[in-house]
């Protein structure tokens, strides 16, 4: 037997005799829910910055910004 003929009868045997869309749809339904449930939690932190900005000024109040030059007098 050559290997084109192994190749063909293995084929043959896994042939498969379904619908091919019906069976896998399912993984298409969980990745779409999957990637809504994640773009939901990437919209719930638009703003998050200002909504907060009083504690940043505050911060930026009591923690002055240290002077360029990287540490060095």
């Amino acid at each position: 037997m050559t290997f084109a003929t192994t190749l063909a009868l293995a084929a043959a045997e896994t042939e498969h005799h379904g619908n091919v869309m019906a069976e896998t749809f399912g993984f298409g339904v969980i990745a779409f829910i999957l990637f809504l449930a994640l773009g939901l939690v990437t919209l719930s932190y638009r703003n998050v910055a200002n909504r907060h900005a009083h504690k940043a000024e505050a911060y930026a109040q009591k923690n002055p910004a240290p002077q360029a030059g990287h540490g060095h007098h």
